[in-house]
């Protein structure tokens, strides 16, 4: 993991720690499979708003 930002990273510890997939996380936060799988893979840098739909959705889902 040495290459993932911060949000990356705390992603798929939120998705280890309650056993999703890349899509029981976009489905939750309304956004695409593939955003959230690029976001992982730093081919895509997020909008504030993705970052608010995933920082939010982590938060409230705990």
């Amino acid at each position: 993991m040495n290459d993932l930002t911060k949000l990356a990273e705390e992603i798929v510890g939120y998705q280890k720690k309650h056993d999703l997939t890349d899509a029981d996380v976009a489905f939750g936060t309304h956004l695409s499979v593939e955003k959230i799988h690029n976001i992982k893979i730093n081919s895509y840098k997020p909008t504030a708003d993705d970052i608010q739909r995933i920082n939010n959705y982590m938060r409230d889902n705990k």
